[in-house]
């Protein structure tokens, strides 16, 4: 239901695409497309409210759709002002659908001209970046430039620094593959979740070098499965869930398996009361806690917060970054100085988010909002 200026309250509007286009963007039809994203955004075929017409000939954000369809009588223009959707009223369904069919604005029935910044704005938060919506013709001819776009538009603005500048290259040619062969985020996830374990035991058993191997590939994985989801649209809250739980669990696993393989090695650690352990393990689970309570407590991610925010998530002590840490020492045959490493990381990690939480309290109310959203 969608509530007018007026305060009454009115039917949610249903959804149609206008027009055909047989292209494919990342092994689907602009049809396609727009199906999935009608049932994401909760828009029906049918319904007793107004419709929101779709033109096929171009590729949409998501979040488009979904703004629009709270703007009854809205129209979304590309940069040069020609329109691509409309929200109308039922009865003026059809003349407004051939009149955006014929690259026109339906007379009289759109209030509102909006681009997609205007409709939806730059900042997206769930991503944690500054980015304009997605909305691109669809031609033959840019189709694969369409694809880099959608998978750029994909990708977080904060993360960390293998995330960020080592895989999406080769995580943008994984990912066509595996639209084009119709392997769904979830089975990609799962066969993470397989790795994570493969990892975790060669490292319970000192084989360092192989669990590495594994290591690697199932960060790149975990890279793959997100953006599968979203430039194929099949996320899911079920796969979101098991994504991120695999990503919040498994870290200090692999970090105490690392723990007992150097001590059963050539060059173990003097630490009779574990404290190298404890500090890593407690390091990262109190870091994840802080991290909850900021966004708790201001709605945004710590991350997201300030420029050196968003600068030390490249390189905070986050699975990643340790495992940098963790291949540097094993290519030169120190495990042990690696785990050392990260020992030392995590806690100077930790001190500079208590500092980050403790800073945030202390500032003006209302002050604290993204740097990315000003």
């Amino acid at each position: 239901m969608l509530t007018s200026a007026l305060g009454e309250t009115a039917a949610a509007p249903s959804a149609r695409t206008v027009g055909s286009c047989d292209v494919k963007v990342w092994s689907a039809t602009s049809h396609e497309r727009l199906a999935r994203t009608f049932r994401r955004v909760g828009l029906p075929e049918t319904g007793e409210g107004g419709v929101v017409l779709v033109h096929a000939g171009w590729i949409y954000d998501e979040s488009l759709i979904g703004e629009l369809a709270k703007r009854p009588g809205a129209a979304l223009v590309d940069a040069a002002g020609r329109p691509v959707a409309v929200h109308v009223p039922a009865a003026q369904a059809e003349a407004a659908a051939r009149a955006l069919e014929a690259g026109e604005l339906p007379g009289g029935m759109a209030t509102e001209r909006l681009t997609a910044e205007a409709l939806q704005g730059a900042y997206n938060s769930a991503l944690r970046k500054r980015e304009p919506p997605v909305l691109e013709p669809l031609t033959p001819q840019n189709v694969r430039q369409v694809e880099a776009r959608l998978f750029q538009g994909s990708y977080k603005g904060v993360t960390d620094l293998v995330t960020k500048y080592v895989w999406p290259t080769p995580a943008r040619i994984v990912t066509r593959w595996c639209a084009a062969a119709g392997i769904t985020p979830n089975q990609v996830t799962f066969a993470s979740l397989i790795l994570v374990i493969v990892a975790f035991w060669l490292f319970w058993k000192g084989h360092f070098g192989w669990g590495l191997a594994a290591a690697w590939v199932m960060t790149f994985l975990d890279t793959v499965d997100g953006k599968l989801a979203r430039v194929t649209l099949n996320s899911s809250a079920l796969g979101n869930v098991f994504d991120h739980g695999i990503d919040l669990v498994h870290p200090p696993f692999w970090w105490w398996a690392w723990w007992v393989g150097v001590q059963a090695g050539p060059h173990p650690l003097e630490d009779p009361n574990h404290l190298v352990l404890w500090v890593i393990l407690g390091g990262y689970a109190v870091q994840r806690a802080l991290e909850g309570v900021f966004l708790r407590a201001f709605k945004i991610h710590v991350h997201s917060w300030r420029r050196f925010d968003s600068f030390f998530r490249l390189i905070t002590a986050r699975r990643n970054p340790n495992l940098i840490l963790l291949t540097g020492a094993s290519l030169v045959g120190r495990p042990d100085v690696g785990l050392l490493l990260v020992a030392i990381w995590t806690a100077l990690s930790l001190l500079v988010h208590a500092a980050q939480v403790v800073q945030a309290f202390g500032a003006p109310r209302g002050s604290v909002v993204s740097w990315l959203s000003r």
